[in-house]
């Protein structure tokens, strides 16, 4: 009986945090992003590594961002608060900090309400010494 209790509870505790990261009430979506690799290419060290991708929803319902991670001291700036209307774009802003010399070879990792889920975003490129 205990273990039939502990089992129920662990069902429903992973059915509402399921819903929680993914809301299962919206319909899904598709997306269309401009490019899923951000390409640094050599960059100085110290330099602005703020980079945008643009996004377009492609299907027929409104696209909703739920989170974002990332794999790396990356922030992201500025990410779609609001849904994204079938038809509409959107932009994730980020920024890839500079201060470390070396390849940079990171993931940022996008949920929304789309059947590829996550959509893994790449970064590339180098950080070289500056030029002085």
């Amino acid at each position: 009986m205990k273990n039939l209790l502990i089992i129920l509870f662990t069902g429903l505790f992973s059915s509402a945090s399921v819903a929680q990261n993914n809301s299962v009430q919206d319909p899904l979506t598709t997306i269309e992003f401009e490019s899923t690799t951000m390409d640094y290419g050599k960059i100085e060290k110290g330099s602005d590594g703020i980079r945008t991708f643009t996004f377009k929803n492609t299907g027929n319902n409104p696209l909703k961002i739920y989170k974002i991670y990332s794999s790396c001291k990356c922030d992201i700036l500025s990410k779609p608060e609001k849904p994204i209307a079938p038809g509409g774009t959107g932009e994730i802003k980020i920024k890839y900090e500079t201060k470390k010399v070396g390849p940079i070879v990171k993931t940022i990792t996008v949920y929304a309400n789309i059947n590829q889920n996550p959509i893994p975003l790449r970064l590339k490129g180098e950080v070289i010494p500056k030029n002085n």
